[in-house]
Protein backbone atom coordinates (compact mmCIF):
# COMPACT_ATOMS: atom_id res chain seq x y z
CA UNK A 1 0.00 0.00 0.00
CA UNK A 2 1.36 3.93 -0.39
CA UNK A 3 0.15 6.00 1.58
CA UNK A 4 -1.98 9.32 0.07
CA UNK A 5 -3.68 12.21 1.65
CA UNK A 6 -6.96 9.63 1.12
CA UNK A 7 -5.15 6.67 3.42
CA UNK A 8 -4.65 9.71 5.69
CA UNK A 9 -8.36 10.45 5.93
CA UNK A 10 -9.25 6.81 6.49
CA UNK A 11 -6.93 6.85 9.50
CA UNK A 12 -8.59 9.97 10.48
CA UNK A 13 -12.30 8.38 10.21
CA UNK A 14 -10.81 4.89 11.73
CA UNK A 15 -10.01 7.63 15.22
CA UNK A 16 -13.14 9.29 15.20
CA UNK A 17 -14.78 6.21 14.88
CA UNK A 18 -12.68 5.01 17.86
CA UNK A 19 -12.17 2.33 15.84
CA UNK A 20 -8.90 0.38 17.40
CA UNK A 21 -8.95 -2.59 14.89
CA UNK A 22 -9.14 -0.06 12.04
CA UNK A 23 -6.61 2.14 13.69
CA UNK A 24 -4.07 -0.08 14.10
CA UNK A 25 -4.37 -1.94 10.35
CA UNK A 26 -2.15 1.09 8.98
CA UNK A 27 0.53 0.71 11.96
CA UNK A 28 3.38 -1.18 11.58
CA UNK A 29 4.60 -3.61 14.24
CA UNK A 30 7.78 -1.92 15.52
CA UNK A 31 5.48 1.56 15.05
CA UNK A 32 5.70 4.44 17.99
CA UNK A 33 3.00 7.30 18.67
CA UNK A 34 4.58 9.75 20.92
CA UNK A 35 1.35 11.52 22.50
CA UNK A 36 1.29 15.22 23.17
CA UNK A 37 1.75 15.15 27.00
CA UNK A 38 3.39 13.21 29.10
CA UNK A 39 6.47 13.02 31.72
CA UNK A 40 9.03 13.24 28.93
CA UNK A 41 10.22 16.61 26.79
CA UNK A 42 8.43 14.24 23.90
CA UNK A 43 5.20 13.58 25.96
CA UNK A 44 4.17 9.89 26.45
CA UNK A 45 5.58 7.21 23.84
CA UNK A 46 4.14 3.75 23.11
CA UNK A 47 6.49 1.36 20.80
CA UNK A 48 4.76 -1.49 18.85
CA UNK A 49 1.69 -2.16 18.05
CA UNK A 50 0.09 -3.53 21.94
CA UNK A 51 1.77 -0.32 23.36
CA UNK A 52 0.09 2.11 20.87
CA UNK A 53 -3.12 0.47 20.90
CA UNK A 54 -2.86 0.85 24.87
CA UNK A 55 -2.23 4.17 24.46
CA UNK A 56 -5.05 4.91 22.13
CA UNK A 57 -7.82 3.43 24.42
CA UNK A 58 -6.68 5.02 26.87
CA UNK A 59 -7.37 8.66 24.79
CA UNK A 60 -11.04 7.00 23.98
CA UNK A 61 -12.15 6.62 27.55
CA UNK A 62 -10.14 9.79 28.64
CA UNK A 63 -12.36 11.89 25.89
CA UNK A 64 -15.03 8.98 25.26
CA UNK A 65 -16.37 11.77 22.78
CA UNK A 66 -12.84 12.91 21.34
CA UNK A 67 -13.21 14.17 17.35
CA UNK A 68 -10.74 15.38 15.14
CA UNK A 69 -12.18 17.83 12.69
CA UNK A 70 -10.98 20.84 10.33
CA UNK A 71 -8.30 18.28 8.75
CA UNK A 72 -5.59 18.77 6.44
CA UNK A 73 -3.00 16.40 5.41
CA UNK A 74 0.12 16.49 3.23
CA UNK A 75 2.14 13.86 1.91
CA UNK A 76 5.90 14.26 1.35
CA UNK A 77 7.12 13.68 -2.40
CA UNK A 78 9.01 10.73 -1.63
CA UNK A 79 6.00 9.38 0.17
CA UNK A 80 8.40 8.70 3.58
CA UNK A 81 6.83 11.44 5.72
CA UNK A 82 3.27 13.33 6.25
CA UNK A 83 1.87 16.25 8.03
CA UNK A 84 -1.86 16.41 9.30
CA UNK A 85 -3.55 19.34 11.02
CA UNK A 86 -6.55 18.92 13.06
CA UNK A 87 -9.06 20.38 15.58
CA UNK A 88 -9.69 18.31 18.71
CA UNK A 89 -12.75 18.15 20.14
CA UNK A 90 -14.14 16.47 22.85
CA UNK A 91 -14.68 16.54 27.03
CA UNK A 92 -12.73 14.71 29.41
CA UNK A 93 -14.40 11.95 32.16
CA UNK A 94 -13.78 14.80 34.76
CA UNK A 95 -15.50 17.06 32.26
CA UNK A 96 -13.52 19.91 30.78
CA UNK A 97 -14.51 20.58 26.94
CA UNK A 98 -11.54 20.63 24.83
CA UNK A 99 -11.17 22.50 21.69
CA UNK A 100 -7.80 22.03 20.64
CA UNK A 101 -5.51 22.51 17.21
CA UNK A 102 -2.92 19.69 16.57
CA UNK A 103 -1.16 18.61 14.49
CA UNK A 104 0.87 14.77 13.18
CA UNK A 105 3.86 14.22 11.82
CA UNK A 106 3.91 11.00 10.51
CA UNK A 107 6.77 8.36 9.10
CA UNK A 108 5.58 5.41 6.55
CA UNK A 109 7.64 2.15 5.68
CA UNK A 110 6.69 -0.02 3.49
CA UNK A 111 3.38 1.06 2.98
CA UNK A 112 2.46 1.33 6.79
CA UNK A 113 3.11 4.45 9.55
CA UNK A 114 5.74 3.76 11.55
CA UNK A 115 5.60 6.83 13.48
CA UNK A 116 2.87 9.39 14.64
CA UNK A 117 4.43 12.21 16.75
CA UNK A 118 0.87 14.39 17.91
CA UNK A 119 1.05 18.34 19.45
CA UNK A 120 -1.86 20.23 20.42
CA UNK A 121 -1.59 24.23 20.98
CA UNK A 122 -1.72 24.84 24.82
CA UNK A 123 -5.02 26.81 25.47
CA UNK A 124 -4.97 29.39 28.36
CA UNK A 125 -7.83 30.84 30.06
CA UNK A 126 -8.00 34.65 29.93
CA UNK A 127 -6.88 35.39 33.97
CA UNK A 128 -9.92 37.87 35.94
CA UNK A 129 -8.49 40.73 37.04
Amino acid sequence: MIITEATMKQVLDAFNRHDLDAIMEFFSDDCSFDFPRGPEPWGQRFTGKAQVREGLSGRFKGIPDVHYGEDVHWISAAGDKGVSEWTLTGTTTSGVKLKVRGCDLWEFQYGKISRKNSYWKIVEQPTSK
